[in-house]
């Protein structure tokens, strides 16, 4: 087994969505892909997909090994560029794009940084919280928070990324510390609107049967809500209400005493931030500089506000 084509295929069929795609891609029979995957999964000795005439789906064993397969081929893909380009310098026109409220505090200030360590490099920022189509629209790059897509792109995660309750210290005595995320419906808890997307309420983790952790969601409500959650940070800070804000928005405040996180033992799990680019073959020199270079800021507790134990 070729296990750098097998790893390829794997990645191709987990973005197609099945196998059919991956081999109209490549220009092979849909046979050769299938026993490719019959044979990494044999060597690897874990089901990775499930497959049918319908669908593929990935085992959370895929899931997690498609993650470590993008990145592997994205560094292989940039150890090539660096050989065949002779060690050159990043240059050229980086376009990214990213969240508007995550973007402007944590993409934002760092572009600065980016260029003076690159000057050869010009950079166009797009701040949006629309999914940006990065192909259609010629896009080098994306910074993207929370669960992803799934899609033909590839991924490489920077950081974790928790979702906590928080609350002044002034709301929390005047109204008391909730102990359950049940506790939350006796509360002044600031939410997006119905219009926003956070339709399934706030997520909590909370004990299952055989020691397991089950996820659990909860619609809490208030007197305010907003489509805006920057509004809703702001109005947190004001001590209007509990809001379930991200770490990289609220991390200094809990830090300085402003915030007070609740609720962390039944935090759910962390999601993830990561970069977000059309390909990993032939990755631009300027791209994978960008990509390095958040990973070196973000992987700094320091970064996010956290005073490193």
């Amino acid at each position: 087994m070729d296990r750098l084509k097998a790893l390829e295929t794997f990645v191709a069929v987990a973005q197609r969505g099945s196998l059919a795609a991956a081999a109209r891609a490549e220009g092979v029979v849909p046979a050769i892909v299938g026993r490719r995957l019959d044979a990494l999964e044999e060597y690897l000795g874990v089901k990775l997909m499930v497959r049918t005439t319908r669908r593929i789906t990935l085992t959370p064993e895929g899931n997690a090994f498609l993650e470590d397969c993008q990145r592997l081929l994205a560094e292989l893909a940039q150890a090539e560029a660096n050989v065949s380009a002779g060690g050159t310098a990043a240059r050229g026109h980086l376009r990214i794009t990213a969240p508007a409220g995550f973007g402007r505090q944590h993409v934002a200030p760092l572009v600065p940084a980016f260029r003076a360590r690159h000057p050869e490099v010009t950079v166009s920022l797009n701040l949006s919280d629309r999914v940006v189509d990065l192909i259609a629209e010629g896009y080098d790059c994306a910074v993207r928070v929370g669960d992803l897509p799934d899609s033909s792109l590839v991924s490489v995660r920077l950081a974790d990324n928790r979702r906590l309750v928080v609350a002044t210290p002034a709301y929390l005595q005047r109204r008391g510390v909730p102990r359950h995320p049940h506790d939350l419906l006796q509360h002044d808890c600031l939410v997006l609107s119905s219009d926003a997307s956070q339709t399934r309420g706030w997520a909590f983790a909370v004990p299952g049967p055989g020691g397991r952790r089950d996820l659990m969601h909860v619609r809490p409500r208030g007197p305010l809500d907003c489509s805006d959650g920057q509004v809703l940070y702001e109005w947190c800070l004001a001590g209007l209400g509990l809001a379930w804000r991200s770490t990289w928005e609220v991390q200094a405040d809990i830090d300085a005493g402003r915030l007070v996180a609740v609720l962390d033992d039944y935090a759910a799990p962390p999601n993830g931030i990561y970069a977000v680019f059309p390909t990993a073959r032939h990755l631009p020199r300027r791209v994978r500089a960008w990509i390095d270079f958040l990973k070196d800021h973000y992987g700094r507790a320091e970064f996010w506000g956290r005073v490193p134990q």
